[in-house]
Order: C-alpha cells, then structure tokens, then sequence
C-alpha cells in the first residue's frame, strides 16, 4: 500500500472556473485526474486535507464527491475552510462511496497504518489570548487531539500519519506539533497555503516529524508519495 496526498481540489460544484486564480488552474482537475489514475493502485491510500468543492450545501457536492469516489485508491477526505457543504459528519458519509472516508474526531487504520487529524486553524500571535481566532484555534486543538487519541487507541506503535489543512506550525510557533509528537505521528500533509505563500511552506523534518505541504498548485497538480 502506498500513500499519496493532495489538497485543495476546489472542484467547481458551482461553476467556479479556478483560472481566474491565474492560467497555471486551467483544467486542473483533469491534470490531477490523469495523473491519479496513471499512478495510483487499487490498494493504495489518497489523502485529501480540505477544500474539496465549492459548493455550499451537501447535496450540491454530490457531484464533485462522485468525482473523487470514482478514481482508484481508498480515500480519506478532511474538511477545509472552504467546505461550507460539510455539514453533520453522518450526512456527509452517507454521501460518500464506500471507498471514501471522513475523519472528523475519529480515525482509521488501514493495512498496518494509522491516519488522524483535524481541519486546524490560523496559529494566533504569541501575543493574542483571546478572540474568536484563539477559541476556534483550541476548539481545533481539542479536536485533533481527540482523533489521535482513537488513533493510538488502536494502535501503540503503528506508524501514524496526520492530515491537516491548515499549516500545523509556523517558524516561529509550534501551533500544533506539539500535539503530533507526542502522540508519534511521523508524518503531517496538509494545504491551504497557494501563490505566494508557498514560498514560506514548512517542508521536511522538523524535530522528528515530517512535514508535507501538498496544495495541489504547490505541486504542479500531481499528487504526493509520502509512503512507499
């Protein structure tokens, strides 16, 4: 089983052409769709952190999930900033394929491995000790570490892998790290970041996780191995 990740599809549920963003967007989805199909197996594990379809309401996205349902690989999807349509976690599972999974406060382990993670959120300033930016961003510290714990409830020692959408630290802030190491993940994809913000991407190990930035433009639409 190999393990790939891609982020931020924003399959346009709703017509959105993505090459308003600039010419590099045009026909996205059919690069990425090719490229998936020439390079994942049947046994393999996709990761998708967020930002999956614009549309804004569940039903709306049925089209774009059948999409992603329809290529090869099992799928893990998480929720983005941009997934107005996730609405009540059944729902949303109840709309998938049965090659697709959510996680949202929960985990899976598959074929030895164990995946977790949370939608995360903008790392506040040191200096910032209240406001609504602080208590989403430890609501979404609850949260994932709600989903590693279920993680490392099944497992102790099996290799984990963490999904983020939002970056899990900056370089001057641990954000959530600290989390991810000391439950024993080994690995973290997450995207959000595009254009300029790239440039400023946290890649590679960092005291002993490894980071994976994998929005979709950052990779030139084809996706990630990030396990053999």
């Amino acid at each position: 089983m190999a393990v790939w990740a891609i982020s931020d599809l924003h399959l346009p549920a709703r017509q959105k052409p993505m090459d308003v963003f600039g010419p590099q967007w045009t026909n996205h989805f059919e690069r990425i769709r090719a490229d998936w199909i020439e390079r994942v197996q049947a046994q393999d594990v996709v990761l998708l952190p967020g930002d999956l379809s614009w549309a804004m309401h569940l039903e709306e996205a049925q089209e774009d999930l059948d999409r992603i349902g329809e290529l090869p690989g099992t799928k893990i999807l998480l929720r983005g900033n941009h997934d107005y349509w996730w609405s009540s976690i059944g729902r949303v599972r109840r709309m998938l394929r049965e090659n697709c999974f959510a996680l949202q406060n929960d985990s899976l382990f598959l074929d030895g491995v164990l995946f977790a993670g949370s939608r995360g959120w903008q790392i506040p300033a040191e200096a910032a000790v209240d406001g609504d930016d602080m208590r989403i961003y430890l609501r979404e510290r609850q949260r994932l570490e709600m989903s590693l714990k279920s993680a490392r409830a099944r497992s102790e020692t099996a290799p984990l892998i963490a999904m983020m959408h939002y970056p899990p630290r900056t370089e001057s802030a641990e954000g959530f790290s600290d989390l991810l190491k000391r439950y024993g993940a080994e690995d973290v994809v997450y995207g959000h970041l595009h254009g300029a913000g790239l440039a400023g991407a946290i890649r590679g190990e960092v005291d002993g996780l490894r980071y994976h930035q994998v929005s979709c433009d950052g990779l030139d639409f084809h996706l990630a191995r990030i396990r053999e």
